[in-house]
C-alpha cells in the first residue's frame, strides 16, 4: 500500500498586550493543504485572549463565530466584510507554489530492528522496529512472519518529531519464536519507491536492510 496523500500546515501567529502585563491576545492563522496535489485547502484563524479562544474564522464555513457575548456580536459585524476570503488567498493560495516545492523535500528513514525481550518461561519475546530521521511525517510500518502479515501482538509509538524537521517511530512485536522462521519489518514512506524490508531471524546475528 503506497502512501499517496499528506498534509502540510503553515502557521502564522501574532501576540500583543491588551491592558496589562498579565493580559494578552494571540491571533493565529493556519493554512492546511491536503491531497496528492494540494487540491484541498482550508484556512482558519483563531483569536485568543489569555489562551482562551474568543473568535474563529473558517474558510470552508466562510464565516466568523464568536464564543463570548461581545465576540458573538463582533462576528456578526465581521461577517459583513469578505476579509477572510482575501486573507485566505493572500496567506495560503499565494504561497502554494513555495509549499509545493517544500513538498518534494523527503528524507529516507533509517531502519533498525533489535530484540528488547527474550523468550523465557512461557513469556513472549519482543522485537522493536525503529524508523529514524525521516520526512515527511507520514509513514507505514507492518510486520511479516514467514511472508504473512502479523496482526496480533503489534503495537506502535506515536510519530515523534526530533525538533529538526525529522521524525521517528517505533513498532513492537510480541511473539513466540519458532525454529527457522523469518520475521520482517516492512516500512513504506514517500521518500522511497519500494518498501524497505528489515529482516530478523533465528540465524541472523544483525538486522539486514533490503531495498527491493
Amino acid at each position: 500500500m503506497r502512501i499517496q496523500n499528506f498534509y502540510f500546515y503553515m502557521f502564522l501567529s501574532l501576540f500583543g498586550l491588551v491592558s496589562s502585563d498579565e493580559d494578552y491576545f494571540q491571533s493565529r492563522a493556519c493554512c492546511t493543504f491536503k491531497g496528492p496535489h494540494f487540491e484541498d485547502m482550508e484556512y482558519t484563524r483563531i483569536i485568543s485572549l489569555n489562551k482562551i479562544a474568543v473568535l474563529e474564522y473558517n474558510h470552508t464555513r466562510g464565516s466568523w463565530i464568536g464564543f463570548t457575548p461581545y465576540t458573538i456580536e463582533l462576528a456578526k459585524f465581521w461577517n459583513l466584510n469578505p476579509f477572510g476570503t482575501r486573507e485566505a488567498k493572500a496567506l495560503c493560495l499565494n504561497n502554494l507554489g513555495y509549499i509545493q516545492i517544500l513538498s518534494n523535500v523527503t528524507y529516507i528513514p533509517t531502519i533498525r530492528v533489535k530484540s528488547v525481550k527474550q523468550y523465557s518461561g512461557g513469556h513472549p519475546a519482543m522485537l522493536v522496529c525503529s524508523a529514524f530521521n525521516f520526512y515527511p511525517k507520514q509513514i507505514r510500518m507492518t510486520w511479516l512472519r514467514n511472508q504473512k502479515e502479523v496482526t496480533t501482538g503489534v503495537s506502535y509509538s506515536e510519530v515523534m518529531p526530533d525538533g529538526d524537521w525529522y521524525y521517528q517511530i517505533h513498532s513492537y512485536l510480541e511473539y513466540t519464536p519458532t525454529h527457522g522462521e523469518k520475521i520482517t519489518c516492512v516500512v513504506e514512506h514517500l521518500s522511497i519507491s519500494e518498501p524497505i524490508l528489515a529482516i530478523w531471524g533465528e540465524f541472523y546475528f544483525a538486522m539486514q536492510i533490503i531495498h527491493k
